[in-house]
């Protein structure tokens, strides 16, 4: 069984999804594109775009429409309604700001998100955790966005960590796969319910009691904690 090592010395967490509820946004917007183009949109369509950057969810809705080269044209209308449902405020998920604050409290902590700059400010600010950041990366600001390994990299270089000492919060499995190539521990809570998911810690909420336990355990000032099992023998 893997588990999160009471060791880390640094936590880089997604927004989207995990801790943000934006998803409900993305998905207000996905499902207009996907009803102008006579599709229905539920958890299969989903997955295909959810963790996705803007250009890459546009290129996938292309395919999936057959509209071969639309993929720019559909990014930019998804920017757009994406843009005005956040606009309408967006709430931390359960347990984000207990975590996050913990965390914080202990080790070095960053963001490192598939969205633009513009709308991850905007999904931070609307669910007050701007200011618990100091570092924060987006998919704009690396050469290759999720799921290759820029983002967390660039996370840890800031922080002066070495992946290997620092753990990734994700929620989809594009997530993941940049976590995992740039050599973090993940710990997942996933977006879609009931989806096979690669991890070291698995749950339902960054609420969890045991999340906490370990967050507390973090840094050098007290004795190393036990490391986080996965909740009812989720974890491996």
């Amino acid at each position: 069984m893997r588990s999160l090592p009471a060791g880390t010395e640094a936590v880089v967490f997604d927004c989207d999804g995990l801790l943000v509820d934006t998803e409900t946004c993305w998905t207000v917007a996905e499902t207009a594109i996907f009803a102008a183009h006579g599709r229905p949109f539920g958890p299969a369509q989903k997955a295909l775009v959810i963790g996705r950057t803007l250009e890459a969810a546009g290129e996938a809705m292309a395919d999936h429409f057959g509209r071969p080269g639309a993929g720019a044209e559909l990014a930019a209308e998804l920017l757009r309604r994406v843009r005005v449902e956040l606009g309408r405020g967006a709430a931390a998920l359960p347990g984000a700001v207990e975590l996050v604050r913990a965390c914080r409290a202990r080790v070095p902590i960053a963001v490192a998100s598939n969205s633009p700059r513009e709308l991850l400010d905007t999904a931070l600010r609307s669910a007050g955790l701007l200011d618990c950041f100091t570092h924060s990366f987006a998919a704009d600001e690396v050469r290759f966005p999720k799921p290759a390994p820029d983002l967390y990299r660039t996370a840890c270089e800031a922080l002066g960590v070495a992946p290997a000492r620092s753990v990734a919060f994700e929620d989809s499995a594009t997530g993941i796969a940049s976590a995992r190539a740039a050599g973090l521990h993940v710990a997942v809570v996933p977006s879609l319910p009931g989806t096979d998911l690669d991890h070291d810690w698995l749950g339902s909420s960054l609420a969890a009691p045991e999340l906490l336990a370990w967050a507390a355990g973090l840094g050098g000032e007290r004795p190393p904690t036990r490391p986080v099992p996965g909740p009812s023998g989720t974890g491996r």
